[in-house]
């Protein structure tokens, strides 16, 4: 393995890993107060289009942290969707959540 085939895999491991605590924060609490459906829908337009670029290129460490990516936007678009919904039906958000028209 040569040097930037190292720091591709060793960088995309960091990104990755810088990922997980919001995650699982948004996980654990349901709360997605603080993003907003413009910005993940945007995110995740954005995922799938440069998606054509990524997978043209050869083989190696961008396909796995771009489908990092892909996934953790879109678990975060749906949750959002999801938790949002649930809010709705029950008149109310998380305490510290602003309402957002």
């Amino acid at each position: 393995m040569d040097l930037a085939v190292f720091a591709g895999v060793l960088s995309t491991g960091l990104f990755a890993m810088s990922y997980l605590p919001m995650l699982v924060k948004a996980a654990r609490t349901r709360d997605l107060s603080s993003y907003s459906l413009g910005n993940l829908a945007i995110t995740n337009a954005g995922n799938a289009l440069y998606s054509f670029y990524v997978f043209s290129l050869p083989f190696g460490p961008i396909w796995f942290l771009h489908t990092f990516y892909l996934a953790a936007s879109a678990l975060m678009l749906v949750w959002f969707v999801r938790y949002r919904a649930a809010w709705e039906r029950r008149g109310s958000r998380p305490a510290h959540a602003e309402r957002v028209s």
